[in-house]
């Protein structure tokens, strides 16, 4: 089965408003799957998935790992980037050209002209794995959009407003998916609901989520 087979007759990629600042771009990487999980294996080959620790001593349930100039670290002293990989001390890996091209093209659809990532994180979750709400604040300038794209099982994306209180949506994801969010939303409350049991042909029983930053 080909990463072509996944998706419905049309391929149509659709666009959905989310809030000011934010679309959801159903579809948007269809053409790009197989070079964007080719691009993955070669990533993690040299920079492996791990489960990192929160400066609170918490084992976070997703595995991730980075590529790119720069790339999001968590440990006991707090979130933060980092250049080099902890593991093994060597820069990560460079940012693959589809990641780039994709995050580009989809900032552009999404409304958010000029967007060159210096950092991709990418997170595999397994079934119950979650992401609690959170901002993504680590980043020098907000004026940059986010851009995340979804891979295998789907997944329960919520989004929230400006204080972790305000009201969130729900917001499932599926394969070949891709969000957009920057501007009055760049600094919303967002996180994954805990994934549900599944199989996909692909990917097995794991999502993988990149997520693409200007970071520096």
């Amino acid at each position: 089965m080909t990463s072509r087979d996944l998706f419905d007759t049309t391929g149509e990629a659709r666009r959905e408003d989310i809030a000011p600042g934010a679309v959801l771009l159903r579809s948007f990487c269809r053409e790009r799957i197989d070079a964007l999980l080719a691009a993955i294996d070669g990533v993690t080959a040299m920079a492996p998935f791990r489960h990192m620790t929160t400066p609170g001593g918490y084992r976070m349930s997703a595995a991730m790992t980075n590529c790119g100039n720069t790339g999001w670290v968590t440990d006991r002293k707090g979130y933060r980037y980092s250049a080099a990989d902890p593991e093994s001390g060597r820069p990560w890996p460079a940012m693959p050209p589809v990641f780039l091209t994709l995050a580009t093209e989809a900032a552009m659809a999404g409304g958010h002209p000029g967007f060159l990532p210096d950092a991709a994180l990418i997170n595999r979750y397994e079934p119950g794995a979650r992401l609690s709400l959170h901002q993504d604040r680590n980043e020098r300038d907000f004026a940059a959009p986010i851009v995340s794209v979804s891979l295998g099982l789907p997944a329960t994306f919520l989004f929230g407003g400006e204080t972790r209180t305000d009201k969130q949506q729900r917001i499932r994801l599926q394969h070949g998916d891709v969000v957009v969010w920057g501007g009055p939303a760049r600094l919303a409350f967002h996180g994954v609901a805990p994934l549900k049991e599944g199989e996909h042909p692909l990917l097995g029983r794991s999502r993988i989520n990149l997520t693409l930053r200007k970071a520096l």
